[in-house]
């Protein structure tokens, strides 16, 4: 993009450093995207979605999902890529919607990564004594939490390197799961239990919408948090090789992976599971290798568990330290956040961020089902109101581009369909988290959210004026 474009579109402060080191590749940006999307949102929670809309209607959510985060990406591609600086969309917030938003949506998306930690590192522990029961859970969770805490300390390239190997895994196990489901789907592989195979039987057997069409509707804030994590190639843009080419490439490889992956193993999971039996209690992966009869599938599944949440610890702390960062790099808080290491990497703002992860590890975590649709809520709402943001953002951003005399032709990449594909976004985006009000379990949510975005604006209302007043 020509320079004079850049002076206008840049973002970062005056003296303020506006990227870190660009280290990682178009793969290391596509497997960062791909690792942190595929978590318990598929391996656990998908089972919730089957009970609550039915087969076919979770296929169809997970299509509909599919098309937004793909219409996000889109948006955020193209800001992205114009402005590659690393904290993404909370700069463009503070930019293009205000102060407010964009502190509000920084401290929403790092709490969210920052919180999730603790219970990644606790359930990591608790899979590890299911093999080895007589050694305590915080011994392995304070192993596991010095490993990630080293990998991402070294460098990003040893960061993104980790991350691209513990996301293959899990894609190889979804691979792995689509084919040997579809083969017992059609008789290939007869069924434990000796049952004909049931084809699409299941997916239709109780009507295309068991429990209500609007079913479909109120499980999308769940299918959205499945979906969730993909937005870190935006985070990821300040230290991408070339942002203007790896971005794109990384976007346009994620949407059909993802139909791939998410479709194909609902598929699977709805065809083999009756929508009655299916829930949070127990991994759909799990249920469906045990009717094929599949050797040691618990002992499988708990790996490739482990691997993901791992993973989403890898990718937690990687986001939640950048996103601190950039509110240190933009002034929001002490700028001695934003110092980095003799590897490139923000280490203070790493240390804050796993402090956050140690207290949550403290606390007695139990994941009972109905607490734990609670925590899926509040991360798919916290979530999908930065997917709002980055929307809102895109409308603003082009408009006034186009403004300024500016040509689209000269964006290294442009979102198509300007305006309406990005005021789509934003609605379909605000709905899902609006509809939840029609869901018991997941309308909690809305009650500790909203109060804690009110809180948010109002604490970046008091900076301001503090600032303001002393002058620092």
């Amino acid at each position: 993009m020509p320079e004079s474009h850049t002076d206008t579109l840049n973002p970062a402060s005056p003296g303020s450093s506006s990227h870190l080191d660009r280290k990682m590749t178009s793969r290391h940006m596509l497997m960062l995207s791909l690792g942190g999307v595929i978590g318990t949102g598929l391996f656990l929670s998908s089972g919730y979605t089957i009970n609550q809309a039915g087969p076919f209607g979770t296929v169809l959510a997970y299509g509909v999902g599919a098309v937004i985060v793909y219409l996000v990406m889109m948006c955020l591609g193209e800001l992205s890529v114009a402005m590659p600086w690393t904290g993404s969309f909370h700069v463009y917030a503070t930019k293009f919607l205000g102060p407010g938003t964009g502190f509000t949506v920084a401290i929403l998306y790092w709490l969210t990564w920052t919180i999730a930690l603790g219970s990644e590192f606790t359930a990591s522990g608790i899979i590890m004594q299911q093999w080895f029961p007589h050694t305590p859970v915080w011994v392995w969770s304070a192993l596991f939490i010095a490993i990630i805490f080293v990998l991402n300390a070294v460098s990003v390239k040893v960061f993104a390197e980790t991350e691209s190997r513990l996301a293959l895994i899990k894609v190889v196990a979804i691979i792995a799961f689509i084919v040997l489901g579809a083969l017992a789907m059609f008789g290939a592989i007869p069924m434990q239990s000796g049952e004909p195979a049931p084809g699409f039987t299941h997916l239709f057997e109780d009507g295309l919408f068991p429990n209500g069409f609007g079913a479909v509707f109120t499980v999308m804030l769940a299918v959205n948090f499945a979906f969730s994590g993909t937005e870190l190639i935006g985070i990821a843009a300040g230290e991408a090789e070339h942002p203007e080419k790896t971005v794109p490439r990384a976007i346009r490889s994620t949407l059909w992976r993802l139909v791939v992956f998410f479709i194909g193993a609902i598929i699977v999971m709805a065809s083999l599971i009756p929508y009655k039996e299916a829930g949070v209690d127990a991994s759909p992966f799990v249920i469906v290798f045990e009717k094929i009869g599949i050797p040691f599938a618990a002992d499988i599944m708990n790996f490739v568990v482990l691997t993901a949440i791992l993973s989403a610890a890898n990718s937690g702390l990687y986001a939640s330290t950048r996103m601190l960062w950039s509110l240190a790099n933009e002034g929001v808080i002490p700028a001695r956040v934003a110092s980095v290491n003799k590897a490139g990497v923000p280490f203070l703002a790493m240390c804050l961020c796993m402090l956050g992860g140690l207290f949550s590890l403290l606390s007695s975590f139990t994941a009972a089902d109905t607490v734990y649709m609670v925590l899926v809520s509040i991360s798919g709402l916290a979530v999908v109101l930065v997917w709002v943001s980055i929307a809102a953002c895109h409308i603003v951003f082009r408009k006034r581009y186009l403004a300024e005399g500016n040509k689209i032709k000269d964006l290294a990449y442009w979102a198509p369909g300007y305006p309406y594909l990005s005021w789509v976004t934003l609605i379909v985006c605000a709905l899902s988290c609006v509809l939840i009000v029609f869901d018991s379990t997941q309308r909690p949510a809305l009650f500790y959210t909203v109060p804690f975005v009110a809180l948010c604006y109002l604490a970046s209302w008091i900076m301001r004026q503090r600032f303001s007043q002393t002058g620092k």
